[in-house]
């Protein structure tokens, strides 16, 4: 199911993000605080969720890739990355299957799927609901989903609108969708709560100067990559367990009913 990238003006008019967000992901993806962070959290949640080699994990949304390694090496059997951009997948760099798929319409038969991640992906799409019934859809009854989505509509700023964002979300309603979807919610908390206050103090000053950047990610130095590194791999490690009322993301791990 490799993909073979070659970019048309359709493909173009259905990229859900600006191509300069992802080459600035490629070069940043494997040492910026963010992804970095967030790898970690992938990490403990999945790896508690004990993937063996008969496992089909599949990432929709993949991006450029930032998570695949975490994948492969937690122990799956295959591990498959679908995202509808092809410039994405150009970058992903990987040995892991990718193809090309929309998240409404996934390649996959139903119930075929151990573990679905879609990190930051369904805030992109006009249908997010249409997406996490598709992602229900080809789990198998008991496979997992990972899940994380931008929290709270205050916070919306430059990289919301250069990465193409339909909406950011809260809590209540991210549950809600879930309720009207064949899955068990297990845990939803907010990450990335430590920094949540100077995020949204820059984010506010940016707007006020109309300021164009071509992702938040370029606004890091080597000094501050590690500050920032430390805080937030702080955060990730407590915030599963302090479920702090806020944050600038929120994270759902769940299940599909069993039959």
């Amino acid at each position: 199911m490799d993909v073979e990238c070659r970019r048309t003006k359709a493909d173009r008019a259905r990229d859900p993000v600006n191509t300069d967000v992802y080459t600035v992901e490629a070069d940043v993806k494997d040492t910026h605080w963010w992804f970095a962070g967030r790898r970690r959290l992938f990490k403990r949640l999945i790896g508690g969720l004990q993937p063996n080699a008969a496992w089909l994990v599949l990432e929709v949304g993949a991006g450029t890739g930032a998570n695949l390694r975490v994948l492969q090496d937690l122990g799956a059997g295959r591990v498959v990355a679908c995202d509808v951009s092809v410039d994405a997948l150009r970058h992903a760099g990987c040995s892991a299957t990718m193809t090309r798929a929309d998240a409404t319409h996934l390649p996959f038969r139903s119930g075929s799927v151990d573990l679905l991640l879609a990190a930051d992906v369904i805030e992109h799409l006009d249908d997010d609901g249409a997406a996490l019934r598709e992602f229900a859809r080809v789990l198998r009854p008991g496979g997992h989903l990972v899940l994380t989505v931008p929290a709270f509509p205050a916070l919306w700023g430059p990289q919301d609108v250069v990465a193409h964002h339909r909406r950011r979300y809260r809590r209540a309603g991210l549950l809600s969708l879930l309720g009207d979807v064949d899955v068990r919610v297990a845990t939803c908390f907010h990450f990335n709560y430590l920094l949540f206050a100077p995020i949204w103090v820059a984010r506010k000053i940016l707007l006020a100067l109309d300021v164009e950047i071509a992702s938040e990610n370029v606004v890091n130095t080597a000094v501050l990559n590690r500050v920032l590194t430390t805080v937030f791999f702080a955060d990730v490690d407590t915030a599963p367990l302090v479920r702090p009322p806020f944050g600038v993301s929120l994270c759902v791990v769940a299940a599909k009913h069993r039959s």
